[in-house]
């Protein structure tokens, strides 16, 4: 069974890490996937490449195209080309960020700016030139937040833009609701990407957290999965959180031997 077959699916920043993860289960699910990256040259195209060719090592097709999202132009090209490739879209997941890890208050002007135009600005460019392709298919749009969206981290800026984001998916949901339009978002705990090996030299204690604490990329990418699928055809404008349960308790204890 192929859920997604012959759906186009665009997932923005799916060079590494959760987008590669996500990319790599809607192939499995049936959809053709573009693959997106923000630099040309260097590891991240290396890695949209490989990804590719497990795409189509599964018989899917795929397109890898470099964008950066906060440049509207660029992201006017990426749709373009999608249009061009493949002349629908189904599929659009959200999931391209960049932030760096240090308290908002110690921001440089030039670090705000980033922070808005990549993981705000962006997206909602990436929304509104999907839009007319989306319309045509009756697609859904799935967002990437995070658990630092509801909870403070004092070296996780990146996290009041998450929560920003969640608001625009609620508004997107009602308001694109008439052009039959679909928008959720899923809300991933701490997931053992590139990024953690950053994030544990800020976040004090985080390795005393129990393994299974921690969240693999391929169960967020199994949300989105269902999310993109005519299961989730009764939720709208959610967000679910993914996290084993971390956010729970207020106070967690060490888990006895």
């Amino acid at each position: 069974m192929l859920p997604l077959k012959d759906k186009v699916a665009l997932i923005t920043g799916s060079s590494r890490g959760i987008g590669n993860a996500i990319a790599r289960k809607l192939a499995l699910a049936g959809a053709d996937i573009v693959v997106n990256f923000r630099k040309a040259g260097g590891s991240s195209e290396q890695q949209a490449e490989q990804l590719c060719r497990e795409v189509e090592g599964v018989g899917r097709r795929s397109l890898m195209v470099q964008a950066d999202i906060a440049v509207k132009d660029s992201v006017k090209k990426l749709f373009a080309e999608v249009n061009e490739k493949f002349g629908r879209l189904d599929l659009l997941i959200l999931n391209a960020a960049k932030a760096p890890f240090k308290p908002i208050e110690k921001l440089f002007e030039r670090e705000l700016r980033q922070l808005v135009e990549t993981n705000y600005l962006g997206n909602i460019f990436c929304i509104q030139e999907a839009l007319p392709l989306l319309e045509k298919s009756g697609g859904k749009i799935v967002f990437i937040s995070s658990l630092g969206s509801r909870f403070y981290n004092p070296a996780y800026p990146l996290g009041s833009m998450k929560a920003a984001m969640e608001s625009v998916v609620r508004d997107c949901a009602e308001g694109l609701r008439q052009k039959n339009v679909s928008v959720n978002a899923v809300c991933g705990g701490i997931v053992k990407t590139d990024s953690f090996k950053v994030l544990r030299q800020f976040w004090e204690n985080i390795d005393m957290l129990p393994e299974s604490l921690f969240v693999e990329p391929d169960e967020l990418a199994d949300v989105v999965v269902f999310l993109c699928g005519s299961e989730s055809r009764g939720i709208t404008g959610q967000t679910i959180v993914v996290d084993k349960g971390l956010s729970n308790a207020i106070c967690r204890l060490p888990e006895s031997k």
